[in-house]
């Protein structure tokens, strides 16, 4: 059995003309390669075939926690999964995560529905967003933004409209409906907030009736 890796013999590996690998155990070595830099790999078996996991680079990646990742590939590799799989799928989750902002998904649902708006509402719109709530939310994924989140950047608003907060809460619950249909979230934090923001007081003017105008203007003229 391999003696097992000190953190001096890691530190002191030196380069060669040829690469070489210096194990650990249980599949877990260390590759130094002519250009002195140190990589550290797993080798396992999956299917009936010999695979290598890439667990980072030295000095980045300490011998404990190369051998914490070890550990933690061996747990999906017993529970009859591909640690490089789960890996790669774990990175492409993370990309898609960081890729589908709330601002990305709501020009795409903006995009989506100009064909049912006037240019000047369409523009209207989009440029409320952009004032008001891209600031604070636009580059967060729009899967993590919570109702804590959004009810926050709803209190900005209504400390200046209470109608306009009100509106803009509409407007990104039909975003969140977009993403959790399009599957760039899991639920809409908007039908939480029902109730949440002040009602909007609406005043009454008065009006003169189209048959009472005449009467009305001669009147003001005397």
């Amino acid at each position: 059995m391999p003696k097992c890796l000190s953190d001096a013999a890691v530190r002191n590996a030196i380069a060669k003309t040829k690469p070489y690998k210096l194990s650990d155990g249980d599949g877990l070595f260390l590759l130094v390669t002519p250009s002195g830099s140190k990589y550290w790999r797993l080798k396992y078996f999956f299917a009936g075939k010999e695979k290598l996991l890439a667990l980072g680079v030295y000095p980045d990646v300490t011998l404990a926690d190369a051998r914490e990742r070890r550990a933690q590939a061996r747990k999906v590799l017993a529970a009859g999964n591909d640690p490089g799989e789960a890996k790669r799928e774990a990175k492409r989750l993370l990309i898609e995560k960081h890729t589908h902002t709330f601002e990305a998904v709501t020009r795409e649902w903006h995009q989506n529905r100009l064909a049912k708006w006037t240019p000047l509402y369409a523009k209207k719109t989009l440029k409320r967003l952009e004032t008001h709530v891209f600031p604070k939310l636009g580059t967060r994924p729009i899967a993590d933004i919570t109702t804590h989140e959004l009810l926050s950047v709803m209190r900005r608003i209504e400390e200046h409209s209470a109608d306009l907060a009100h509106r803009q809460l509409q407007i990104c619950g039909q975003i969140f409906s977009y993403a959790v249909i399009t599957q760039r979230a899991t639920n809409n934090p908007t039908t939480s907030l029902r109730g949440a923001l002040k009602p909007v007081v609406k005043s009454n003017h008065a009006y003169i009736k189209p048959n009472e105008l005449r009467e009305y203007l001669e009147k003001l003229e005397a």
